[in-house]
């Protein structure tokens, strides 16, 4: 019994990460594979503008599957992959891309991240410098007589 449901539980928590590797299903696909092949290697690299930590070949959002369509109908018409980000990034800005550019536009996104543990780091070094500089002095002599005939009393 014991061995069944231990068996049970190590199936589930295998079937748990399967929908990490989950593809949206698409009723109209490339038909030829390799077009296929390179319009999804196009949509890895697309944010799902919906879900915004996704790329639409994943997403469900119905937008995603707007953005998918696009991308296949620019394939099959003879663009190449830098023209089909470019049109992206023309009509919905560099925020579609998985990779953002590196430019003045999109520093935040860029120089944010390591701004911030930066001042993180600046923060806890000065407060740990004041806890040390906030250290009570020593107890005068006067002080230490005073706790001797206290602990005496006790």
């Amino acid at each position: 019994m014991k061995r069944r449901l231990v068996g049970l539980a190590v199936i589930f928590m295998l079937m748990g990460g399967s929908h990490v590797y989950a593809m949206a299903v698409d009723a109209v696909t490339l038909q030829d594979p390799a077009l296929e092949a390179r319009a999804r290697t196009i949509m890895q690299g697309l944010r799902c503008l919906v879900c915004q930590n996704q790329s639409i070949e994943i997403s469900d959002a119905e937008l995603a599957g707007d953005l998918r369509r696009i991308v296949r109908e620019r394939v099959a018409a003879g663009d190449t992959d830098d023209q089909v980000r470019a049109h992206l990034v023309a009509r919905y800005g560099d925020w579609v891309l998985m990779r953002p550019p590196f430019k003045l536009s999109t520093l935040a996104l860029w120089a944010g991240p390591p701004a911030l543990l930066a001042l993180g780091g600046l923060g806890l070094w000065v407060g740990q410098r004041r806890r040390v500089r906030a250290a009570p002095p020593p107890l005068t002599e006067a002080e230490k007589a005073q706790l001797q005939e206290i602990n005496t009393r006790n």
